[in-house]
């Protein structure tokens, strides 16, 4: 029988959040450099906040200590109102790394359960392609956005929102990091600057 994975983190949901960002499920724990998100060295997601939100792609990045700044991060989340998750809580690792590939999902995310958390979520961004297959199963979507594109669509409960498609924040993407950093910042630019309504 195959060893199973439970999600190591608990949803980071700041209750005024108007984005919700989803990935698959974080690398072999190994791997980590913080006990957060997008916790690997080798994973640029951070630097592309950092460069985004302020021309730095070290921004969160201790270099002495090769460790992502976690309580910077945090309070940056908290204060920009993004919320953070994955689509599976439960997987099966057919090899040894964090690669979607490799990911066999047991129990998906309750994606309706998270956004009752989030009253003034407008907008929920995928980062790769398995959390967006997975969201898309979800809420029934036949259509997704394209990479660095989105769609509206509307939840059981009837909130309009939407859904943003990133490109993967890992190295194995092959974009540069400039170029990610250009496409989430125009995301965040449309989501967190829209008026709430």
């Amino acid at each position: 029988m195959k060893e199973t994975e439970q999600h190591p983190l608990p949803p980071f949901l700041p209750p005024h959040a108007r984005v919700l960002m989803l990935g698959s499920f974080p690398p072999p724990r190994k791997r980590w450099s913080m006990d957060f998100f997008y916790p690997n060295m080798q994973n640029d997601m951070w630097r592309i906040f950092g460069l985004h939100f302020f021309g730095d792609k070290d921004y969160f990045v201790n270099l002495l200590a090769k460790r992502f700044r976690k309580e910077l991060i945090i309070e940056f989340l908290t204060q920009r109102g993004i919320a953070l998750y994955d689509t599976a809580t439960t997987v099966c690792r057919l090899q040894d790394n964090a690669s979607d590939k490799f990911l066999e999902v047991v129990e998906p995310t309750d994606i309706s359960l998270l956004l009752r958390h989030l009253p003034q979520c407008q907008a929920i961004v995928t980062t790769g392609q398995k959390a967006t297959d997975i969201l898309c199963e979800q809420f029934s979507l036949t259509t997704q956005p394209s990479v660095g594109g989105y769609i509206t669509f509307e939840t059981e409960s009837g909130r309009t929102l939407r859904l943003y498609r990133m490109p993967s924040s890992s190295r194995a993407y092959p974009l540069a990091l400039e170029k990610k950093a250009a496409v989430y910042g125009k995301m965040f630019e449309e989501v967190l600057s829209k008026n709430n309504k």
